[in-house]
């Protein structure tokens, strides 16, 4: 199992100083890769570029560059500059966000994701590999465009540079069985975001499977790097840590996404917590977050995180390693925590 480091919001004013300070100790530790987030506040690729100047060894990640955001073509180009400037340690993480930042925030409308997805993968491979002038002509790019209101001067086009790597890397952040699905069949690597190694096979278990039949070629769990993100909190106050994790799970389960159309919402109540879930999107959609925030279940934290002092991480961690996981994120704010997580891991 390798290891990754997770940037969330960051004030990349003020917080900058201690993100790079703990993008470096991960660096120093092993970590094989960090990760930067994505929303309606601080882009990803702006953070991504400062630290991979910061750093010597390690790769960073977007997790997510969202799709509504930017043309694949600039997507492609980007992955190809950071690329060569970073020596071959840019990963590309890419999703489709939700209905309500797709047409919220960027103005497109969000439509149908999985044929949107593997259109967009397919047109970053053809630019990468530069075989041909880039050409395609789907049910959501049409380049050159075509349509109504086209000059008709477009012309097919190669990318100018040459990409220092042909196949960069492509994770997808998918939670939804079909997402996933098609994750396993295109993707190099898969972002899923509360993962639980207890839970994650009989939630994810089909998707998968049915996503490698359909790559194949004999694809596997061995093909495809499972980059889970789990939260890291070391102390001995094992329910304080635990009130600690609970209001980024209530914000997920319950304010990201529209009543009847969230995704995190949804996770949970396929992990079996449909009732509090309910509950907790009722509470935070009416404004009451620290109502919401109390129902969180200690169980569904113990679920989705790894809490406490290190002998209670090391046993809890056991199960991780046990699972389709094959790069653990960790999202901390505790030097330690890395420090812990490396020693029990690497």
């Amino acid at each position: 199992m390798r290891l990754g480091i997770s940037f969330g919001y960051q004030d990349w004013g003020a917080g900058l100083p201690n993100a790079i300070a703990m993008a470096q100790e991960a660096d120093r530790l092993g970590y094989e890769s960090g990760w930067v987030a994505e929303a309606y506040g601080t882009d990803a690729i702006t953070p991504i570029t400062w630290m991979l100047a910061h750093t010597e060894r390690l790769k960073m990640g977007t997790a997510i560059a969202q799709m509504p955001a930017r043309a694949p073509a600039m997507t492609a180009m980007t992955a190809a500059t950071l690329d060569m400037m970073s020596g071959g340690r840019f990963l590309l993480g890419i999703g489709a966000s939700g209905p309500q930042v797709s047409e919220g925030w960027y103005g497109e409308v969000y439509g149908k994701p999985l044929g949107r997805t593997r259109e967009y993968v397919e047109i970053m491979r053809k630019v990468w590999a530069r075989e041909a002038p880039l050409e395609h002509h789907g049910a959501h790019y049409d380049i050159p465009f075509t349509g109504p209101g086209a000059s008709g001067l477009g012309k097919p086009l190669k990318i100018i540079v040459h990409p220092r790597t042909a196949d960069i890397p492509v994770y997808i952040a998918s939670i939804g069985p079909k997402n996933v699905e098609l994750t396993a069949e295109i993707a190099d690597g898969w972002l899923p975001i509360f993962f639980s190694p207890t839970k994650g096979e009989a939630v994810w278990g089909d998707a998968l499977a049915t996503g490698f039949a359909k790559a194949g070629g004999g694809k596997g769990l061995a093909d495809l790097d499972v980059a889970a993100t789990v939260a890291v909190l070391v102390g001995d106050d094992v329910p304080a840590l635990r009130d600690k994790a609970k209001p980024m799970i209530a914000l997920y389960v319950g304010g990201m996404g529209a009543r009847g159309k969230n995704f995190y919402n949804d996770l949970a109540c396929r992990y079996g917590y449909e009732a509090v879930a309910a509950e907790i999107q009722d509470l935070y959609l009416s404004g009451k977050k620290a109502e919401a925030t109390a129902l969180v279940p200690d169980e569904l934290v113990d679920d989705v995180s790894l809490i406490g002092p290190k002998e209670r991480i090391a046993d809890r961690l056991e199960v991780w390693k046990e699972s389709a996981v094959s790069t653990l994120v960790v999202t901390a704010t505790q030097p330690a925590a890395l420090r812990v997580m490396a020693e029990l891991v690497l």
